[in-house]
């Protein structure tokens, strides 16, 4: 009989490298990349190199804390430091220090009060001729003119005119200290030059900046640009980015330059290389390594020569790197025993128990190190690595040329090695005898990794070896599967599946959640014996586990008729038969959307995905929410399920389940002091169900009623955290759109208010009760949301103000008969003044109470960190 084509060996081989690549390049690509980035981080590690003498690192560490103060410092601090490195003549500072907003020392606002209310008194008139007039708000600006000469004699000017020129002299030097942003910006104009951070958050824009950069900001641009491989044709350009982050003016004007410090991490959030280069629009900025290297080498921005598509030229110094810019840094190990960098405590530096001359010559580089300060990386050096010490590696690789590399060949020399691998497989690999061709694939294999290790910590050159390695290997095991016929004889039909075999693969499907195909499996094992009864008595359990009784009752009744006398089989086989017949979770007949789970005393407790629950702790409108437990890591959470099956039509539930998982998802990445932290969702059976941070407090219900309200400075620090709470989520683009004193979750013994529920108003957008009306409280509903209009976060600020005047007053701002009229009410005609009902109630309350619930938009407030402002102005005025 003629062989067919696919039983040739020839043939088999090709298909299996066809398959292997579409594996490749679909859902196992992550896998296999994971592999070239073990050996790319073997092979830094492996290479041996001097890190760079001339670079230093200050940390900010816990010491240094303890010893200073809590973080963040006052900015005169820093000054001092700045002022140390230029003693000690430090060559240029790389301060990682965020220096995005204004540092004010409170007692300047006071001094700047004292000066206006005498320059607006008549004290003002008393200043002799020649005296010195107060100084102006800014303590940059020109004293204000004195007052004109009267042309009488004055008595009091005589006698009280010195006195008030030396107040207005002590003003002007008070005024002086107190600006730490004016006297770090002095200590960095004095030297060294200071490079300071920018960070940019990295996207595809979708059309023009609103306004350019500051002046200060752009001299850092990179404005030599050239283009010799055609990468704007080709798309290989720096990766874009949507906004930035700058220095406030007065610090950024003394800077000796200015670079990014967003991170750029691989796709296992790593951080193995640096964006030398990101575009911003139409302009190119340098990393902050890139302009400390350049420091180091008394270059300037226009010293540096962006090669798109190639690389970054700094003077003479060529540096290879992605398409991208992106370069390769080395991480450098231990040298003797000691860190590859000399870093010193910033607290140690400060006191100068090291001395400020150690750092002579040196780009120093001042970060935080402290944990719970920064956020820090993974790198192939270590699990955890602060910003400051990655940007001390990538300096010095830059300084050192230590950077990795990719040739322009390396891509088609990794693609002919592919090919004669396939060509090995399918000529050469079946004519060889097995143990020669083992021999062969093993020898190519460690021939592979040996190359691509040792390119890498010889040469700096990064060939990606490992994808021929694999297809080697796993091509090799294909070929003698099949050589051996292996899979047609591991292939049995059912009939002839061995007692070992089923028995073995009921355990793995147990293990793997499929408790049906389990059981079926062990219900062919013959014959049977109590380790066989043992394996279904645990299965049993796991069907009770997942609530499905009627299951369980059917193994421990096939294992009665086994053996009556097994364990308690017989208790177990009725209590099984009583469950099954009993409404659980999820249940068409209960009372409650979903039912009551059932909590059997002394029965094993069930589970909603992996957690245990515990017990009931209350009922809401779409479900149950019980207390419960993850088995892994013995953590106590609250586990809120809505049974949407009951909520929804069919032909809605499908899109309503992707509507919660997503906007789970979305409330899930939330992480602030006053918003419930949100830790998994799932969905089990017909339940959906969210588990969340477990607290032990109630919610603000019981705090609305007149005989129970809370003291006004309580509830104005309650209502301003949840403002900020809503402020950082609206930030994030998540609307609550269901916020009411029962989603304010207070912690008395903490003072801690937690606002929860976020996301979830949003999957009951569509639900309706069986009565049909829209789920939700339209006593707290804004105008614009009960007219059914897309809502902002200015929709939760109008219910947080609804919600602020209950916690007050006692009594709700609209109140009526019908809720036709109350929602009229809403929308057209104004509330009561908070105190009209309550006049004991600060005056200055009722305007805070008006713009939060200003019916138009436009006039409302537009951020919750307004409305918290606010509400501590009115709190500092009742305390």
């Amino acid at each position: 009989m003629k062989e067919r084509i696919w039983s040739k060996d020839w043939f088999a081989a090709l298909a299996f490298v066809f398959v292997f690549f579409v594996l490749v390049s679909t859902i196992l690509q992550g896998a296999f990349e994971g592999f070239e980035r073990y050996m790319y981080d073997v092979g830094v590690r492996s290479r041996e190199r001097a890190p760079s003498d001339k670079v230093a690192v200050i940390a900010i560490d816990d010491e240094s804390i303890r010893a200073i103060g809590r973080w963040p410092w006052p900015r005169n601090v820093h000054a001092a430091m700045v002022d140390l490195l230029r003693e000690g003549g430090a060559k240029a500072v790389g301060n990682t220090i965020l220096y995005f907003e204004a540092q004010e020392d409170p007692g300047l606002a006071y001094i700047n009060e004292i000066g206006t209310l005498i320059e607006t008194s008549p004290l003002a008139e008393l200043r002799p001729p020649a005296g010195v007039a107060s100084p102006a708000a800014d303590p940059a600006a020109p004293p204000a003119p004195a007052p004109a000469v009267p042309s009488q004699p004055n008595p009091a000017r005589d006698r009280y005119g010195p006195t008030l020129a030396a107040i207005d002299r002590k003003i002007a030097e008070a005024r002086g200290s107190l600006s730490v942003d004016k006297v770090l910006a002095d200590a960095m104009r004095a030297g060294p030059p200071n490079v300071l951070a920018l960070e940019f958050a990295v996207g595809q824009p979708l059309g023009r900046p609103d306004k350019p950069l500051p002046e200060y900001v752009r001299k850092s641009a990179l404005t030599r640009v050239v283009d010799r491989v055609n990468a704007r044709s080709s798309g290989n350009l720096p990766y874009p980015t949507t906004s930035v982050s700058v220095p406030i003016e007065s610090i950024g004007q003394t800077a000796g330059g200015m670079g990014h410090l967003t991170p750029v991490l691989d796709t296992d959030g790593s951080y193995r290389f640096d964006a030398l280069v990101l575009q911003h629009f139409d302009e190119l900025y340098p990393s902050m390594a890139l302009a400390l290297a350049a420091q180091a080498l008394n270059l300037k921005p226009e010293d540096i020569e962006v090669r798109l598509g190639e690389g970054v030229a700094l003077g003479n110094l060529e540096i290879g790197t992605t398409p991208a810019l992106l370069m390769y840094n080395h991480y450098y190990g231990e040298q003797g025993g000691r860190a590859p960098f000399t870093v010193d405590s910033f607290a140690d530096v400060f006191t100068e128990k090291v001395p400020a001359s150690n750092f002579a010559g040196k780009t120093v580089i001042i970060g935080a190190t402290a944990q719970g300060v920064g956020v820090a990386f993974p790198s192939p050096v270590s699990p955890s690595m602060a910003p400051a010490l990655t940007l001390a590696h990538t300096v010095s690789s830059i300084l050192q040329q230590d950077f990795y590399t990719r040739p322009d060949w390396a891509g088609w020399f990794e693609l002919l090695l592919l090919v004669l691998i396939a060509a090995y497989l399918a000529a050469a690999l079946p004519r060889l005898s097995p143990g020669l061709a083992g021999v062969l694939t093993a020898g190519a294999v460690a021939l592979l990794a040996f190359t691509e290790l040792a390119l890498l910590s010889g040469s700096a050159l990064w060939l990606k070896l490992m994808l021929p390695a694999l297809l080697l290997v796993t091509g090799h095991l294909f070929m003698t599967v099949k050589r051996l016929r292996i899979t047609e004889k591991l292939k049995l039909s059912s009939e002839a599946e061995g007692s070992e075999s089923n028995k073995m693969l009921g355990l793995a499907f147990q293990g793997q959640g499929q408790l049906d195909m389990a059981w079926e499996k062990f219900r062919r094992v013959q014959p049977v014996d109590d380790k066989l009864l043992d394996l279904m008595y645990n299965l049993a359990l796991d069907f009770e586990r997942k609530r499905q009784h009627n299951k369980a009752e059917s193994v421990f009744a096939h294992i009665a008729k086994e053996n009556p006398k097994f364990r308690d089989i017989a208790e177990k086989t009725a209590r099984s038969k009583k469950l099954s017949e009993t409404v659980i979770l999820g249940g068409g007949g209960g009372s409650h959307p979903g039912g009551t789970m059932v909590l059997a005393p002394g029965g094993e407790k069930p589970m909603l995905g992996r957690y245990q629950v515990e017990k009931e702790l209350g009922k809401g409108a779409m479900g149950v929410v019980y207390m419960g437990k993850d088995p892994k890591i013995n953590r106590i959470v609250a586990i809120k399920t809505m049974a949407l099956t009951q909520e929804f039509e069919r032909d809605e539930l499908a899109s309503v389940k992707e509507r919660f998982f997503r906007e789970a998802e979305t409330a899930g990445r939330l992480n602030h002091p006053n918003i419930v932290q949100m830790y998994d969702a799932g969905e089990e059976h017909d339940l959906c169900f969210i588990a969340m941070e477990f607290l032990k407090g109630h919610d603000l219900v019981r705090y609305t009623k007149p005989a129970a309200l809370l003291p006004v400075a309580e509830v104005l620090k309650i209502v301003a955290d949840s403002a900020d709470a809503l402020d950082y989520a609206h930030q994030q683009g998540v609307v609550h759109r269901d916020i009411k004193p029962a989603n304010l979750m207070y912690l008395e013994a903490t003072k801690v208010i937690k606002v929860t529920d976020f996301g979830i108003a949003r999957i009951t957008d569509s639900s309706k009760t069986k009565t049909g009306m829209v789920l939700g409280t339209p006593s707290y509903m804004s105008p614009e949301q009960l007219a059914g209009k897309k809502v902002d976060g200015r929709s939760d600020l109008f219910s947080l103000g609804v919600t602020l005047y209950q916690l007050l007053t006692g009594s709700l701002p609209f109140l009526a008969d019908s809720m036709a009229t109350l929602m009229f009410k809403i929308a057209n005609e104004p509330h009561p003044q908070a105190t009209t009902v309550r006049p004991d109630l600060p005056a200055g309350l009722n305007a805070v109470i008006d713009r939060a619930l200003e019916k138009d938009l436009a006039k409302r407030y537009a951020r919750g960190s307004e409305l918290a402002a606010d509400l501590r102005a009115a709190m500092r005025a009742v305390q």
